[in-house]
């Protein structure tokens, strides 16, 4: 099954009033201000919706601890689970844009389950971290600054696992030499560029103004959106990668998935069906195998 780009901004942007809103008030700066609509394009597109109060859990779990550390002109929330030892071998986990930590809870049960120590992380504006935008160049310095600081302390990182945007940022950060053992996609996007035509479609942005939004941000983060696609990463990961990716898939195609297993080499691709984009982080089936590919201590 295949989902048009089109059906893809619907189910992440959806129709509410102020989505209807936002693609009035960028229609008409084009028209009237197009430096304008511009800026405000670059500022819609790198807010997280809906907003991170609605989408974090209320209560976490006692027996994890919080840390909040400052990151760049925001924050980032590292969550460590208290019931395994510090010294057991640890797996980052990273949610995907518009998420937080606490949908990656199930997979840290998992991986307790069979002794390692699960760290979860709230990227910028996500959670409960500081900022109130973000991006997908942000998100891959996120991991590497964290990853950095984590074996600085002594922990051994032995994987990290990361769904959606999160899976794009965390390929980028192995490509530029992160020290793990193994790395997990779970419904990677292929393509932020992309994404960035998806999103001119979704708020009647013509492209001249989907350009140069994408030129001020690429200039803005000092990096260009074609580095983070498959074919420049995936040549530079060296380490056993596990894609999993539902068929049907409504956010990001089964196909970008595919792009990925195809670019790192010896990837393995595991293809669910009826799990759509979210539910894959719930599903015992895929929780037990991503576990079971990162649990590489000697038994």
């Amino acid at each position: 099954m295949s989902t048009s780009p089109q059906t893809a901004g619907a189910s992440y942007y959806g129709n509410s009033a102020l989505v209807r809103l936002a693609r009035l008030g960028l229609s008409v700066s084009q028209q009237l201000w197009p430096g304008l609509a511009v800026r405000a394009a670059q500022r819609l597109f790198g807010t997280p919706l809906p907003p991170r109060w609605l989408r974090r859990p209320r209560a976490w779990p006692a027996h994890w601890s919080i840390e909040r550390w400052p990151f760049e002109r925001a924050g980032l929330t590292l969550y460590r689970d208290r019931t395994v030892a510090g010294d057991a071998p640890a797996v980052l986990l990273v949610h995907g844009w518009g998420g937080h930590a606490g949908q990656m809870l199930p997979l840290a049960e998992a991986l307790a389950a069979r002794g390692l120590q699960a760290l979860l992380l709230d990227m910028p504006a996500h959670g409960r971290s500081a900022g109130s935008t973000s991006n997908l160049p942000q998100f891959a310095r996120a991991v590497e600054y964290v990853a950095a600081r984590l074996q600085a302390s002594g922990l051994t990182l032995q994987a990290v696992v990361a769904h959606s945007l999160g899976a794009n940022a965390a390929a980028h950060a192995l490509s530029r030499g992160l020290a793990v053992q193994r790395l997990v996609m779970l419904a990677p996007p292929a393509s932020p560029h992309a994404y960035t035509q998806l999103f001119a479609r979704m708020f009647g942005l013509s492209e001249p103004t989907r350009g140069a939004m994408q030129r001020r941000i690429e200039a803005r983060e000092g990096i260009l959106m074609p580095q983070f696609e498959p074919p420049a990463v995936g040549p530079r990961i060296r380490v056993p990668t596990l894609v999993v990716h539902d068929r049907g898939d409504r956010i990001n195609r089964f196909a970008d998935g595919e792009a990925y297993a195809r670019a790192i080499a010896g990837a393995q691709l595991q293809a669910t069906h009826g799990l759509g984009h979210m539910k894959i982080l719930k599903e015992p089936a895929v929780l037990d195998s991503v576990a079971d590919f990162v649990n590489v201590r000697p038994r």
